[in-house]
């Protein structure tokens, strides 16, 4: 049977590790959003490239500057959004690390 100091941290522990799996999911999720952003920039990417092709074969036409205009604005919001994913990554992280300080604290 445990005593009232020691159940106490087996209690703290217990909320942190069910904290610490909370934040490893949030980073899992964000790192999928990473990897599906990045896909949609790299299509982006061939996309301006395909027109920047097609412009240079048969010289620009009001629709094909239309849609490398529209191609480069898509893929330059595409790299915005994976910048700001990339910090909520880096932050979450960050949060793990201080449960896992937390944790190890416990330990000790």
């Amino acid at each position: 049977m445990m005593k009232g100091p020691v159940k106490g941290q087996a209690a703290a522990r217990e909320v942190l590790l069910e904290r610490r799996l909370a934040l490893v999911g949030n980073v899992s999720a964000l790192t999928a959003e990473a990897l599906r952003l990045n896909q949609k920039r790299a299509g982006l990417e061939m996309d301006v490239l395909r027109v920047e092709l097609e412009i240079g074969r048969n010289g620009p036409s009001v629709q094909l500057v239309q849609d490398l205009h529209e191609a480069k604005e898509s893929a330059e919001a595409i790299m915005k959004a994976c910048a700001a994913c990339e910090d909520r990554i880096a932050a979450a992280e960050d949060d793990v690390a201080d449960v896992d300080r937390e944790l190890a604290a416990t330990v000790n």
